[in-house]
């Protein structure tokens, strides 16, 4: 039995809950590939897949509807998999339980994928809406938005024909968005030795865990805590003052979310584990003070644990330690254009240690001007650099520079005043999305951005607002409805 099938709009509902039983990580979309060919084909529609996996479904005008604009639907099929720890789930083959808790819909211990499946549901549904009045319609599927923007970047310049886009992938209702920033990877690698643990050591397991995390882009203004720098934090003071050997230190998991748990194992000479002890919870207490207002569920724990087979020798750990430590972490700058807008900012992303004696460390850089976010990656570069870290750069994507006179703006917004009697907020958002790698294939488009309220994305905290799907989906149902014939 479906759980949300009563909920409104019934008919994207109905196609997110379906959606949440098929298994769809970032570089593993076959199965929900497979699943929208199988749609079309149930419903008649013209479809095609392309070379990197994006999927195009088409449906032709309604009758009297042929001379409207044609209009591009997108949204990502990929979704951010992340789980509480002690969650039993394999992303790769179990469905998401999605559950409703109040006004809200989530899942049971696991990221929720409404970050975009409610934008695919909502596309389904326009394409099977036969009480919909509309212009020829292409709804636009890409892979790997999360890891990669692999689908955006594979997209061929004559896959779609429609010159307006809407990108049903933002998170905050009552927000129009035709602007983006942009953002780049910045990620380094360290090789250590293996070395014997001391004789005279006992091993100790820190956890770091109750932190809220969030989008790299949207909540990196929010004060929230890194789980990384802070376990880093106790372990550059810690190493100053008693004998501690680190054998493993692993943090956080998606390079565009911020790290909510980390997790050490380390040796300390039995002489000081007492005053490490002491030291570890003075340190808690400090933390917590410091962070109570944005991370009250914030949780250090240190526990006795049996040894390990090695540590990393001294250089590694002294040089990891002073990188992690000097690494920029947060907003660097704001815009001096639009207000309360992150221009650029930095994300230490993950730490982890991997097979080959390497510890492979992510980052990420955002900045809505091109020449600032090369800046903000070079400072991080240099960072890891000087410790001796070989450092390299993902090829990073543009930002999408606002249209103050798009066409697809002013329709999108008197349809939200006309429906709901309030003014939305146009604005640009210091999230990346796809849309600035459209524009680049396709430099005529014009395209907006708009979604339901949707919270906690790239965490298992997210959820979506029931009340704000309706709207959502009213307002796409008109813009569509008020598309103009070609002149």
């Amino acid at each position: 039995m479906k759980t949300l099938n009563h909920l409104e709009p019934k008919i994207v509902w109905s196609y997110f809950e379906d959606i949440c039983q098929v298994p769809r990580q970032s570089k593993n979309e076959g199965k929900i590939i497979q699943y929208l060919l199988d749609f079309a084909k149930e419903n008649n529609l013209e479809a095609e897949r392309d070379e990197i996996g994006n999927v195009l479904i088409k449906t032709p005008a309604t009758e009297g509807k042929e001379n409207i604009k044609t209009i591009v639907l997108q949204s990502h099929i990929d979704m951010v998999c992340e789980k509480n720890e002690g969650t039993n789930h394999n992303f790769d083959t179990d469905a998401i339980k999605p559950v409703i808790d109040g006004n809200w819909v989530k899942a049971q211990g696991t990221t929720l994928g409404a970050d975009d499946g409610i934008g695919v549901a909502a596309q389904m549904a326009v394409l099977t809406d036969n009480e919909l009045e509309h212009g020829p319609i292409e709804c636009l599927f890409t892979v790997d938005e999360e890891t990669g923007l692999t689908g955006a970047f594979g997209l061929q310049p004559n896959f779609i024909t429609g010159k307006i886009l809407l990108n049903l992938d933002s998170e905050d209702e009552g927000e129009l968005f035709i602007g983006c920033a942009g953002g780049i990877d910045t990620l380094a690698t360290f090789t250590y030795k293996e070395e014997k643990v001391p004789n005279n050591h006992k091993a100790y397991k820190i956890d770091i865990t109750g932190l809220n995390g969030g989008h790299s882009g949207d909540e990196i203004d929010k004060g929230r805590g890194n789980s990384i720098k802070i376990i880093n934090r106790f372990l550059w003071n810690a190493s100053k003052e008693f004998d501690i050997r680190i054998s493993n230190l692993n943090g956080g998991k998606a390079r565009n979310a911020i790290p909510r748990e980390s997790f050490a194992t380390i040796t300390v000479n039995n002489s000081d584990i007492d005053k490490l002890k002491a030291y570890f919870n003075k340190y808690s207490k400090d933390i917590k003070a410091e962070l109570s207002i944005t991370e009250p569920k914030l949780e250090l724990s240190i526990k006795e644990t049996e040894l390990p087979k090695y540590i990393i020798d001294e250089d590694t750990q002294h040089s990891l330690l002073n990188s992690l430590y000097a690494c920029m972490n947060g907003v660097y700058e704001m815009s001096r254009e639009i207000e309360n807008l992150v221009e650029t900012s930095t994300n230490l992303a993950s730490v982890k240690f991997q097979k080959g004696n390497t510890i492979f460390i992510t980052t990420s850089q955002r900045s809505s001007i091109d020449s600032a976010k090369y800046d903000i990656a070079n400072m991080v570069e240099s960072t890891f650099a000087l410790a001796g870290a070989k450092v390299i750069h993902s090829d990073g994507y543009p930002g999408w520079k606002p249209n103050t006179n798009s066409e697809i703006m002013n329709i999108t917004e008197a349809s939200y005043k006309r429906l709901f009697n309030i003014t939305p907020e146009v604005k640009a958002i210091h999230a990346g999305l796809e849309c600035g790698l459209f524009l680049e294939k396709y430099p005529d488009l014009d395209m907006i951005s708009f979604g339901p309220t949707i919270k906690g994305a790239h965490t298992p905290e997210e959820r979506i607002d029931i009340k704000t799907n309706l709207k959502f989906w009213n307002l796409l149902v008109d813009v569509i409805h008020n598309i103009p014939a070609n002149n």
